[in-house]
């Protein structure tokens, strides 16, 4: 991918992809890696929208130094969000342009001194402040806890360029093109946003909400995240599916998510797969979370109206990876879903409390029966299996 990519005439992306990684925050999955993408406006001054992180800092400066005329320099790094996959190379950015003005605000410019150490020419701004490059006009938007304190995103507003930080991010690196309308798989890049947002910010979606209605006003060409692709064809569009998801809006569809250690639990879960077939037109997705990675469970959960949770006992309480995946779905406050739920024991319960325990603390719609089995399903079990499917896809349609 060439060097210079134009968004505009005063605009380019200098951003790079991540493809050696496997862990993003060495929790995520990220096979088909990821961007951090980095903005650079070369104006009567020249300012770098957000850096990258630090193991890509060999083909960053190359790209840096391709646009820049032997004599200019970097005026200002504007930092949006501070965190080390898009600050780490700071340090190396600031050695190489010594001059260079740290532009954030309180926030950031106190982690930048906790981070690097960097304390001397920087600049705060405030709200609202506006930094004249020349042509170019930046603008300041504080947006708190999207998703760290000091997260803020920058307006450009000659060209209309919102630099949204990792808001209206995704995973998956830029293979082919950076702009939503040259991307030949938009489609996988919107699945992988989800799985970005639900991952990494879904926790915040209160302060997400708070943060695309500040900027519901402005007059938006493009949307310029640090991670996923630049919208410019419909910037808009990027802005609604965080909006939908913030708000917990969900489609017609069911998740079931089990753990089964000797198959009993597996043929429960079987006969309500089978049930919700029958009965339902929307989408199933089955998750052995002994298999399924919770990244994708979480996505997959937070699409779709109606879970269905099955577990043995383990220990007298919930299988582990069932119980982590539990833990995950309460520390982001998921609102508004129909669950259904079994399981099975064998020397002792416990399972099943749990799940039940978690329903409510969630305040989600438990939909009857709930099946509890001694150590192999019988056909009475099997048949309320079924009518349990049955029972969610009548709560879907209501």
């Amino acid at each position: 991918m060439s060097a210079e990519i134009q968004l505009n005439d005063k605009i380019y992306w200098i951003g790079v992809n991540d493809r050696q990684t496997a862990l993003f925050e060495e929790l995520w999955p990220i096979p088909n890696g990821v961007a951090y993408n980095s903005y650079m406006i070369l104006d009567d001054k020249v300012a770098v929208i957000d850096a990258v992180k630090d193991i890509s800092m060999d083909r960053y400066l190359e790209k840096i130094r391709s646009l820049l005329a032997d004599r200019r320099k970097i005026d200002y790094l504007i930092i949006n969000h501070i965190e080390p996959d898009h600050s780490g190379g700071i340090k190396i950015l600031r050695e190489a342009f010594p001059d260079m003005e740290i532009v954030g605000n309180k926030k950031t410019l106190d982690l930048l001194t906790h981070f690097y150490g960097i304390k001397d020419n920087v600049r705060q701004v405030e709200d609202g402040e506006i930094l004249d490059l020349g042509t170019c006009r930046l603008k300041f938007f504080l947006t708190p806890m999207v998703h760290w304190p000091e997260t803020m995103m920058t307006y450009e507003e000659t060209h209309k360029v919102l630099f949204s930080g990792d808001a209206f991010g995704g995973f998956g690196s830029l293979d082919d093109g950076i702009f939503d309308d040259e991307l030949r798989d938009l489609q996988y890049h919107e699945a992988e946003m989800l799985r970005y947002f639900t991952n990494v910010i879904a926790k915040y979606s209160v302060m997400v909400q708070k943060a695309i209605t500040k900027i519901k006003d402005l007059d938006i060409a493009m949307v310029a995240s640090t991670h996923g692709p630049v919208w410019r064809s419909s910037p808009r569009h990027a802005i609604e599916l965080y909006d939908k998801w913030s708000r917990q809006e969900a489609e017609d569809g069911v998740v079931i998510v089990y753990a089964s250690m000797y198959g009993n639990t597996e043929k429960m879960m079987e006969a309500i797969s089978r049930s919700l077939t029958a009965e339902m037109t929307g989408p199933l997705r089955v998750h052995n979370v002994s298999r399924s990675h919770p990244s994708y469970i979480l996505a997959d959960i937070w699409r779709y109206r109606a879970i269905v949770l099955g577990s043995p006992t383990y220990n007298m309480g919930l299988f582990p990876l069932m119980d982590h995946l539990l833990r995950l779905l309460e520390n982001k406050g998921l609102k508004d879903r129909i669950v259904g739920i079994f399981g099975s024991y064998g020397w002792s319960g416990g399972a099943i409390k749990e799940l039940t325990d978690f329903a409510g603390r969630m305040k989600w719609q438990l939909t009857e029966p709930v099946i509890e089995v001694n150590c192999s399903p019988t056909d009475e079990d099997l048949n309320n299996c079924t009518r349990l499917g049955m029972n969610i896809v009548q709560r879907l349609r209501t």
